[in-house]
């Protein structure tokens, strides 16, 4: 009798052990965050320098998104190329799952008023040259955007995700002559 329950016993863990905890899928997935714009109309050209670009998994911390250029510490676009197109901003394998959030980190805004950046290069690099003629440094209250968009990132799936960052409605320009950025970003899109 007492074999029989103590081989009970040992059933019962191997088949807890095997079924373990299921916070989800395993394995991992590709994400591509996608980044358009409906850009500042005052403006030939429009800097935004991103620093990170990350998500939050529900059962995990932040995740870093890398950006095109792996290596790269910084991204930045000229949001007045990207009226209708898009341009990547980052792109991954990362661990399956459902994520809850998106978030953004804005280093530097820069706005140029008299001649449009090099038609050569594409809307976002790990660096782009200035154009020639007036600009103004654009002061960033926080730089910080999060976006609270929930997805699922299935294993060995790819997901696309588009970011609308909207150009006229971030940029402000105050009653002391200078500009300031709040971010106005969308979800334009999940696939």
């Amino acid at each position: 009798m007492r074999s029989i329950f103590a081989l009970m016993c040992v059933a019962a863990a191997l088949v807890s052990f095997g079924c373990g905890s299921t916070n989800g899928p395993s394995g991992t997935g590709t994400l591509n965050v996608h980044l358009t714009d409906s850009p500042f109309t005052d403006a030939k050209a429009v800097l935004v320098t991103f620093q990170d670009v990350s998500v939050h998994r529900e059962d995990a911390d932040w995740t870093k998104v890398p950006f095109a250029d792996p290596a790269a510490m910084t991204r930045t676009c000229d949001l007045k190329k990207l009226q209708g197109p898009t341009d990547i901003l980052g792109t991954g394998s990362l661990t399956a799952g459902h994520y809850t959030q998106i978030r953004l980190m804005i280093v530097s805004t820069t706005i140029y008023f008299e001649n449009p950046t090099d038609p050569a290069v594409p809307p976002c690099a790990t660096t782009i040259a200035e154009p020639a003629g007036t600009k103004a440094l654009v002061t960033i209250p926080s730089g910080e955007v999060k976006l609270n968009r929930s997805f699922d990132l299935a294993p060995n799936a790819m997901m696309m995700i588009e970011l609308d960052f909207d150009g006229d409605r971030s940029l402000h320009l105050t009653g002391s002559n200078t500009y300031t950025l709040t971010p106005v970003v969308a979800i334009k899109s999940v696939q």
